[in-house]
């Protein structure tokens, strides 16, 4: 009996730190919010960038290949959430302001979202790819708040989520882009 109650108050206790640890707030992945006015020229960078690219190929030019910082993919996002475009559809879940970051050869998202009126964080690492004219991710880490989640318990639902028409049409590139993936802490973007 005795071993009954030792072993239910280590439980209890590993559940209450792991509930504390998953509402935790982790520290922001990129840089401070900067003023608006930088926050648009960040986003008009990134576009005139893909534009480049874009008529490089309506011009017969190939191969090209154009680097995007983390800032810039920031900005691009926050315009198309205050667009009404959301990057992926996680069905009842809302996605506030996600946060992107390039660190070696792979990118590192913070999503914060409200489950149950708490604010939760969702950490995600993992690398970028594109296979068969579609963006692709391979997890490599995953964290709720600060408590880290093997990617083997999540990997497959989160690959059934990316794989859903809603998601799917989200990632196929355009047609004049061949390759995505970071290298050196840069978002590099291919043309076909």
């Amino acid at each position: 009996m005795k071993i009954y109650r030792v072993v239910r108050w280590i439980v209890l206790a590993i559940l209450l730190i792991g509930t504390l640890l998953a509402l935790k707030k982790p520290s922001q992945l990129a840089a401070p919010q900067v003023p608006a006015a930088s926050w648009k020229q960040q986003a008009a960078d990134f576009q005139t960038k893909i534009n480049q690219l874009e008529q490089a190929s309506t011009d017969g030019n190939h191969g090209h290949e154009i680097q995007l910082s983390s800032a810039e993919v920031n900005a691009a996002l926050a315009e198309s959430l205050r667009n009404g475009t959301s990057a992926v559809d996680l069905g009842q879940v809302p996605i506030q302001a996600p946060q992107v970051s390039f660190e070696g050869d792979q990118v590192r998202g913070l999503f914060p979202t409200q489950i149950y009126g708490k604010d939760v964080y969702v950490t995600v690492a993992g690398r970028l790819g594109s296979q068969n004219g579609y963006a692709t991710f391979d997890p490599t880490q995953f964290k709720l708040g600060d408590l880290t989640v093997p990617v083997s318990l999540v990997n497959g639902a989160l690959q059934k989520k990316l794989a859903a028409p809603a998601n799917r049409d989200k990632l196929k590139l355009p047609d004049f882009v061949a390759d995505v993936r970071v290298v050196n802490s840069q978002l590099v973007v291919t043309q076909k």
